[in-house]
Parts: structure tokens; C-alpha cells; sequence
């Protein structure tokens, strides 16, 4: 329906709301002597504007526990779901075997160590005869290859002992980073191979919080921003705050530190996060959240009182004082709500009158004595000048 019609069925209707009163009165009444009524004086000004999305938290890092070595997982030193610090031993697997590979390969070490010595030993004493020609050059080659051999299988042995000591090492399984654990994926007892998952650690302070609005909303903002309808933050600059399940504020404010520039193929949205301090870890990786965004500007926007505005089965209207002093009933478009005020996307102008008090009383063409409203402005709207 256009909005002529629209107009029309509104006129009609607001004639309806008054029929009632009309008839009540006699004669003499229906002169239609001037109704007094308070009215706001339009004035477009820089208004507030706010977007909400669904949003889920995140700790902000979150990392897999897991086994290096096989073995039987003797002891659990943490309670799940507390706090650790990183470097503190969660697990303890069974040791034995490492140790009998690290007494193993200090033995071969030290054999080793005395093939070289003897080695070198020949190697000397062959090397000053060579000079005197006392010995043949296959004398002295084969005193430099096992010396050299014997060297060699000394630094061999040397990373096999350091292997066997990190693969000790390994039977305490430390925390990466400091976090909250999750619950335990292996019980003590259990045989444990390498790679095996024993618990997940979320770092929560701070926190992420992913969010993410469609691509049909991206586009409309941009239009929007491009026609000077809309001034945003520069830089991605948001204050970002998040409403918890039960509708209470976060106490901390975020900002924005990641925002994609591809569209989701499977959603159509585009992938945002945000950024928290978490000291009190009362944001947990999961949450469902709402995520506010506070900065933007809405520039010479419309508002009136919501008390203003009427609802009706054609759409929203609104009474307004048209230049013969009467009233006139006005369809608006309601794009937004702000505090008391309604933010109106179409329907009004800069100087329009609009009624704020006996609406239910109008109807088209009754004579007003408009006065400016004595309610004090809301924070979006100033005060009418009369």
C-alpha cells in the first residue's frame, strides 16, 4: 500500500477513535472549539546508535594437553575445572621405563667414551712412526678411521642419552599455559600412548567473544554510511559491551580486534570478535552473550516520544499540527528505539508540529492550540522552541 493510502485509511480511523465523543456531546459542542495539546518541534540532530548481535565467548587461547611418551598414567596433581599455572605437573606417568633407558644409555656412553680413548691413544702413537716411516699408510689410515669412528659413535651415544632423558621428562606431563582445565579424558590407571588427549587448559583473562552480522547488513551500512545517514568509530573503534544470559552488564569493556573481509559461503555472515579483560573469569569459553556495540551516530535523525505514536493495523502513526493549526494524522516509519524516544526513518521533517498529549481524542481537521510539550527533553531530543 502506498503511502497515500496509507494516509487515507489512517484518516479514517482516527475519525473512528473520536466518533464516541462526538456523540456524547450536543450541539453547542460540535462547534469544535480549539483543543489544547502538547506538541515537539522536529528538529534533526545527531542521535546514539547501537547494534546488538548474538555472540558465544572463547577463552583466548585454548590448547590440548596430551601425552609424549607411552605408559601407564600413575597420578592427576590438579583439581578439574581449576585454575593452573603454566609449568605446574599435571600428570605423572610411570616412570621406570625411562629410567632404565637413561641408566642404559649412560653406559653405552661411557663404552663408547673408552672406544674413543683408546682410539685416539693408537692414533697418537701411530701418527709420529707414519712420520718416520716406521709404519705403513695403511697403518696410519686405519688408526685415523677408528679414531674417527670412535669419535662419532661417541656423539651418537651422547643424543641417544639426551633423547632418553627428554623422554623421561615426558612422564611429567606440565601445564603450556596458565587456565582453567577441563575434565579429565583419561582416568589414572589407564595405559596412555603418545599423542593421547588428558585435558583441554582456556586461558580466560582475557577473553574472546565471537560475533558475526550478514552480509545484507553489511551492505545497508555502508549504503548508509556513504549518504552521510550514519557516522561510525574510525578504525573498527567500537566500545563493546556484552549482556549476560540473565540480562545483566559485563563490568568490562571490550573492543574489537579482528573483523573478516570474506563472507561466510554456508551463512552469508561476516566473522567478528572482540576482546575482554576477564579477571574474574565470569565470561566462559561457550557462553551464549549478546554483543553491543556503542559509537555510532545516527546523523540528522528524527526522534518523537514514543507516546507520540500510534499503532494501527495500516502501521505506525503519529498526530502533527498542519499550518492551519489543525490536526493532521501522520504514517511514520519507527526504525529504531532510543531511551523514551522513537528514531523515525520517514514521515516527518524538520518543523513539524507533532501532538504529545489527548491523541486518542484527534481526529483530521479538529482545531489545536498547540503548546510546547512541558515534559523535560529526553537525551535525544532537545527542547521544541515555540
Amino acid at each position: 500500500m502506498n503511502t497515500h493510502g496509507k494516509w487515507l485509511l489512517l484518516t479514517a480511523l482516527a475519525a473512528s477513535l473520536s466518533a464516541c465523543g462526538g456523540k456524547e456531546g450536543g450541539a453547542g459542542q460540535q462547534a469544535m472549539q480549539a483543543m489544547p495539546v502538547s506538541v515537539v518541534a522536529i528538529q534533526p540532530h545527531d542521535v546514539p546508535m547501537t547494534f546488538e548481535y548474538a555472540g558465544q565467548a572463547a577463552g583466548f587461547r585454548e590448547v590440548q594437553v596430551r601425552s609424549r611418551v607411552e605408559g601407564i598414567l600413575l597420578h592427576r596433581n590438579f583439581v578439574e575445572g581449576r585454575r593452573v599455572k603454566q609449568g605446574e605437573t599435571l600428570f605423572e606417568i610411570e616412570p621406570a621405563t625411562y629410567v632404565a633407558a637413561v641408566d642404559q644409555a649412560k653406559a653405552t656412553l661411557a663404552v663408547r667414551e673408552a672406544d674413543f680413548n683408546q682410539a685416539k691413544r693408537t692414533y697418537d702413537r701411530v701418527l709420529p712412526l707414519f712420520k718416520e716411516n716406521a709404519v705403513s699408510q695403511q697403518d696410519r689410515d686405519n688408526a685415523l678411521g677408528a679414531y674417527e669412528a670412535a669419535k662419532a659413535a661417541v656423539e651418537a651415544a651422547r643424543a641417544q642419552l639426551k633423547q632418553a632423558q627428554i623422554n623421561l621428562g615426558y612422564t611429567k606431563v606440565s601445564a603450556p599455559i596458565s587456565g582453567l582445565t577441563s575434565l579429565d579424558i583419561v582416568s589414572e590407571g589407564s595405559l596412555v600412548s603418545p599423542n593421547s588427549m588428558l585435558t583441554r587448559i582456556s586461558q580466560l583473562d582475557p577473553v574472546y567473544v565471537n560475533f558475526s552480522f550478514s552480509d545484507n547488513e553489511a551492505q545497508k551500512l555502508r549504503k548508509d554510511i556513504d549518504a552521510g545517514r550514519i557516522r561510525i568509530p574510525a578504525n573498527n573503534g567500537y566500545q563493546v559491551e556484552v549482556k549476560m544470559a540473565d540480562g545483566s552488564m559485563f563490568s568490562q569493556v571490550g573492543k574489537i580486534n579482528f573483523s573478516d573481509n570474506v563472507v561466510n559461503p554456508d551463512t552469508g555472515t561476516i566473522s567478528n570478535r572482540a576482546q575482554f579483560a576477564n579477571p574474574q573469569a565470569m565470561l566462559l569459553p561457550g557462553q551464549f552473550v549478546r554483543v553491543i556495540l556503542k559509537g555510532a551516530e545516527r546523523v540528522n535523525a528524527i526522534t518523537v516520544p514514543q507516546v507520540a505514536v500510534l499503532t494501527t493495523q495500516q502501521g505506525k502513526m503519529v498526530w502533527t499540527v498542519n499550518k492551519d493549526g489543525k490536526a493532521e494524522p501522520r504514517p511514520v516509519e519507527v526504525i529504531d528505539t532510543l531511551d523514551k524516544d522513537f528514531v523515525i526513518g520517514a514521515g516527518l521533517a524538520a518543523g513539524d508540529r507533532v501532538v504529545v498529549d489527548n491523541i486518542l481524542k484527534l481526529r483530521p481537521g479538529v482545531p489545536l492550540a498547540p503548546k510546547v510539550a512541558a515534559a523535560k527533553p529526553s537525551a535525544s531530543q532537545p527542547a521544541a522552541q515555540g
